[in-house]
């Protein structure tokens, strides 16, 4: 278990305080037994469990199977269904379900939901029983299987252009366009909080059959998952109540969803950016108005837990004969991640009763990977392993940053570090984690990019992350998600240090193409005093890089059948003149005078395409060129270069014409050799390698420039490695774990 983790939130205001008796539960449970197949769902007795976790005894509320669908989701639905109805068509609360099918008969009436994917079903449910048309709304990323199921049962599914909370705005005015349209949603707003309240009223059979069956047992703990709250509004309505023994009460969310958690910390409703997790049901950014106030008062503790965490609880369920999905299984996640010191807090002993609300049955999904890591090393083994090789590169794209992004963030997400996607180029995401200070200090930025150049080629597994002979392989490992790595573990140092100053971390998108990410975080708004990046320098200080122009050259000739070289111009031929040309430019700038340890530029011919096909002379030869410049060089003046060498060639050779265009750029950068950030990095690098750390120049360019233009002071440094974009690819180990630690040093007296 991670210790830097998220701790557990608790409010020890709640284990005394009581919400009124409830009233009018009898009415819910009259009308469920009167469902077709409804039957008591099972309480199953968990001994292993309990022994595992020092507690007496372990329940667990098992809604694999409520009528006859996998969640308990259908209790709720179905009573704020015919609710909705009752009071529209003026059906009595003591009616059944027969008279409500009867009173919608021919009335044109259709029910709306969103969903992340229990609910929806059960509202499509409900239609399908009452013989009304039922339209439900889901998150852009929902598993196809989980819309087969709602459609299965007769709806049709609207997916909207974002998640949970964007469904629900498109099924909210979907609702309201439609004549007969009725909004059957778990979660209540301003304006919307009668059938939110109606569907908690009907969470109530479960709890009810809970008491009968626990009996005369006293319950000490109930851990409920917490989505938008709906349902552990209930539970705090059931078990807070005036009338019955009082039981503390912990909620568990996704890591990545935790507006509950986050509601609770800040002592007011707080609305989350959720990103997908394989707890479905609990992907939600804001908890329901009428639920907040109960759950602010009466939720003894709080907590979120890991997708891998859930996972591990399925998989423990499976083993005890119980079959459950993410969800269902997240309140055994929460029971296994309590410490000690946290089940002391909750009053819980050798002989204590806790009873976990598993809501869903068994689903399937991804197995998803492990957060927990805090070493480096661990971490960029990780890393390595999640593909993230750049789209727009190689014979073969490959599939981009998204899911080492939202690896990224979950991991931030787990140890409460704010964290943010920045995702104007969609596909191409870039993550932002900040480390806020208490004020008054410098800030600095950890800068890494996650994208790599492509897997293609690789001689072995480019995604093993395997260690041997104290070198950590695999397709980024150095270039660079070691680097990667370290800054984000350095995170987790700044955020126990207590600084004045800003820690940020920048892992950006697309650095091996057109460096869209540091740009896009850049534009955004994100700055610092310094910034360090932590590319494979061998851990030496690179303190200036050269910058770089894209030239495209176009040499026209004219096209003709390969038999008239009387009306044919070969464009490839003349542009051999100027590749002629070119050659001898490369070599007058690489021996211009400079001073002494300074860099010189550089040009060669990085692409040519010309000709159509063997018979025909080509009417145009294109030449891409990339010049390496100085920073006393510009696009324009090597633009102006370019054109001089061109008109020369013209001159010389006959039907020579071309044109010419500057069409993409990056500055080169410095930073002074005697500035106090470079060295300050160069009194921690040299302690941490017990000799004096090496400071010189680069030729390759890498977004040092782009955060030196927006006038942050940034350096160059980071681990050890070889083969990058080769065939075979590594990063030092040790080396790795000293850039971590020094990363560290850095940020505690920088931003002190």
């Amino acid at each position: 278990m991670s210790s830097a983790r998220r701790p557990v939130h608790f409010n020890p205001a709640a284990k005394p305080w009581t919400v009124p008796n409830s009233t009018g539960a009898d009415l819910p449970m009259k009308f469920h037994q009167g469902l077709p197949g409804y039957n008591v769902t099972p309480l199953i007795s968990l001994d292993q469990v309990a022994e595992e976790c020092g507690v007496g005894a372990v329940y667990l509320k098992d809604e694999s199977s409520r009528l006859s669908l996998p969640s308990f989701k259908i209790l709720g639905a179905s009573w704020g269904v015919f609710r909705a109805i009752s009071r529209e068509h003026g059906i009595p609360l003591d009616a059944g379900l027969q008279d409500a099918r009867e009173a919608v008969q021919g009335r044109g009436v259709t029910l709306f939901a969103a969903t992340d994917g229990n609910h929806g079903r059960a509202v499509a449910r409900m239609g399908s029983l009452l013989g009304v048309a039922v339209e439900i709304h889901v998150p852009c990323c929902m598993h196809k299987d989980t819309i087969d199921f709602i459609e299965s049962e007769g709806a049709t599914v609207v997916k909207s252009a974002g998640g949970y909370e964007a469904a629900i705005q498109s099924a909210l005015q979907r609702s309201r366009e439609q004549p007969g349209g009725i909004l059957i949603q778990d979660t209540a707003f301003e304006g919307y909080e009668d059938i939110p309240g109606w569907i908690v009223e009907g969470y109530s059979t479960m709890l009810r059959e809970l008491d009968d069956q626990i009996g005369s047992r006293h319950v000490d703990l109930v851990i409920t998952p917490v989505g938008v709250g709906s349902f552990a509004q209930a539970v705090v309505s059931h078990f807070k109540s005036a009338s019955h023994p009082t039981a503390s009460i912990l909620t568990v969310e996704p890591d990545t969803a935790a507006c509950l958690w986050k509601s609770l910390r800040n002592e007011q409703p707080v609305l989350v950016e959720t990103t997908p997790t394989n707890m479905a049901g609990m992907d939600c950014g804001a908890v329901s108005s009428i639920a907040w106030p109960l759950l602010k008062y009466g939720v003894d503790a709080s907590l979120t837990v890991s997708d891998h965490e859930a996972h591990e609880a399925v998989q423990r369920l499976v083993s005890l004969g119980v079959e459950a999905g993410p969800c269902g299984a997240s309140p055994l996640a929460a029971l296994r991640r309590l410490s000690e010191s946290d089940r002391t807090r909750l009053g819980l002993t050798r002989d204590s009763t806790v009873v976990l609300l598993c809501t869903e049955g068994a689903r399937q999904y991804e197995a998803p990977r492990d957060v927990s890591f805090d070493d480096p090393v661990a971490l960029t083994q990780a890393l390595v392993r999640i593909d993230s090789s750049s789209p727009t590169l190689g014979s073969t794209p490959g599939p981009g940053e998204t899911a080492i992004a939202l690896y990224i963030k979950a991991w931030l997400e787990h140890r409460d570090i704010e964290s943010y996607i920045v995702e104007p180029t969609k596909g191409r995401p870039s993550v932002v984690g900040v480390v806020r200070g208490t004020g008054g200090g410098k800030s600095l930025i950890l800068n890494g990019h996650i994208d790599t150049v492509t897997c293609q080629g690789y001689d072995d597994d480019p995604l093993s992350g395997h260690i041997a002979d104290g070198r950590l392989y695999g397709r980024g490992a150095a270039d660079m998600k070691a680097g990667v790595a370290a800054a984000m573990v350095a995170l987790i140092n700044a955020k126990a240090s207590g600084l004045r100053g800003d820690v940020i971390f920048m892992g950006v998108a697309d650095e091996e193409d057109a460096s869209l990410g540091t740009q896009q975080v850049l534009d955004a708004g994100w700055t610092a005093d310094a910034a360090i990046v932590s590319e494979p320098v061998n851990v030496e200080i690179i303190s200036e890089h050269l910058g770089f122009v894209w030239v495209e050259v176009n040499i026209h000739g004219a096209a003709a059948h390969g038999s008239r070289p009387d009306l044919g111009v070969d464009a490839i031929c003349k542009a051999g003149h100027f590749l002629v040309a070119l050659e001898k430019y490369g070599h007058d700038i690489t021996h211009r005078t400079h001073e002494p340890g300074a860099m010189a530029g550089s040009v060669h011919a990085s692409l040519i395409n010309g000709g159509e096909e063997p018979s025909s002379y080509p009417a145009c030869c294109t030449v891409t060129i990339e010049r390496r410049a100085t920073s006393t060089e510009s696009p324009y003046t090597v633009l102006q270069e370019i054109e001089q060498i061109l008109s020369r060639v013209a001159s010389q050779v006959r039907d020579f014409k071309y044109n010419v265009r500057v069409t993409f750029s990056r500055p080169s950068f410095a930073i002074a050799r005697d500035d106090p950030f470079l060295r300050l990095v160069q009194q921690h690098v040299g302690e941490a390698l017990g000799h004096d750390a090496v400071v010189r120049g680069e030729r390759f360019w890498t977004d040092c420039a782009l955060l030196a233009e927006k006038g942050i002071k940034a350096l160059l440094w980071g681990p050890a490695g070889g083969g990058l974009h080769a065939k075979e690819e590594w990063v030092d180990v040790r080396s790795v774990q000293v850039v971590a630690k020094t990363l560290g040093d850095v940020a505690r007296e920088y931003c002190a």
